[in-house]
């Protein structure tokens, strides 16, 4: 494997890549010509909530947001986004051409020349957290396994191959694994050292991107943990980015809205919602307005350098 380019990772990343420019090169080039259906470069989206598109609508997951006022902004109908809108992947989508990527197990999607969006809400980059209720990194892994099979099916080994490799596989994972260690199954960090069990999700991760590299990955990016640097500047100074509360979240209960009630489908039905959503980072106790994602995608897009995303381009 040879490295073109990798971010500096300090000591408390974990493991973070930043999007590389194959779906900007891909797409400029092709953009007006017959040839943007061959030439594209497909987005596989892989993680947690901060990704979910709705595969937990699919299977007995206790962690949904198929209902309302979740993606009432954007959509006529609940996702299963956890945002009032759209989140990142969907506006890469956007900007490179791509069509919305659908969830992996959507009964209906049988295209996947374009991507898949394999993200679970509440898995992490361990095999055990949350176990039985998410679909974990290792099994998303294996539903592109899946994949892979049908496209070299349906375009031939060649074609298959190439459009794996000009792919952009675009990860949110890890910050479940902590969360689970204290709302969970606090025991496991009686198992482990701080740096253990740090070392134990990096290597996972690791693990996982080089299984993909196997199946012929060469572009992959990672956000960082949330709240990361990008996070953090607007929920302590929102004004500044054009939003008027950072810290508490438009929908929930409680303090700051931090319990994570929105819709009222969980602890009880009752919830507050706030009246303009635009002016807010937070919509639920966990997860970003539409408006934060869409300011993160273009700051992807231009090319701007981001703290909280960096890049691996092997060949």
């Amino acid at each position: 494997m040879k490295i073109e380019h990798v971010a500096s990772i300090s000591y408390n990343q974990i493991f973070v890549f930043a999007l590389c420019s194959s779906l900007l090169i891909i797409t400029t080039q092709s953009h007006g010509h017959s040839e943007l259906s061959k030439r594209h470069a497909p987005l596989f989206i892989l993680g947690d909530s901060v990704f979910e598109a709705g595969n937990s609508n699919y299977f007995n997951s206790t962690a949904r947001a198929n209902y309302n006022p979740y993606v009432e902004t954007y959509f006529k109908y609940p996702t299963g986004r956890f945002s009032d809108g759209r989140q990142i992947p969907d506006f890469i989508a956007q900007y490179a051409k791509l069509p919305l990527i659908p969830p992996y197990l959507q009964p209906e999607n049988h295209e996947f020349s374009y991507g898949v969006n394999f993200a679970s809400a509440g898995s992490g980059a361990l095999d055990g957290t949350r176990l039985g209720s998410v679909i974990s990194l290792k099994t998303q892994l294996s539903n592109f396994e899946i994949v892979r099979m049908s496209l070299r099916k349906k375009l031939g080994d060649e074609e298959a191959k190439s459009l794996l490799s000009r792919a952009v596989y675009f990860f949110n994972t890890g910050s479940n694994d902590y969360l689970f260690a204290f709302d969970t199954d606090p025991t496991v960090l009686g198992s482990y050292s701080q740096q253990e069990y740090v070392d134990l999700v990096r290597g996972n991760m690791t693990a996982v991107v080089r299984e993909f590299y196997k199946r012929g990955g060469r572009n992959f990016a990672l956000l960082d943990l949330w709240p990361n640097e990008f996070l953090t500047k607007r929920m302590n100074n929102p004004s500044k980015y054009g939003f008027v509360e950072g810290k508490v979240a438009c929908c929930g209960r409680g303090p700051y809205g931090g319990i994570f009630n929105c819709g009222g489908m969980k602890i009880s039905k009752m919830y507050n919602l706030c009246k303009n959503v635009s002016e807010y980072v937070f919509f639920d106790s966990s997860h970003p307005t539409e408006r934060v994602y869409e300011q993160f995608a273009k700051k992807i897009w231009s090319g701007n350098s981001i703290t909280a995303l960096y890049y691996l381009k092997i060949s």
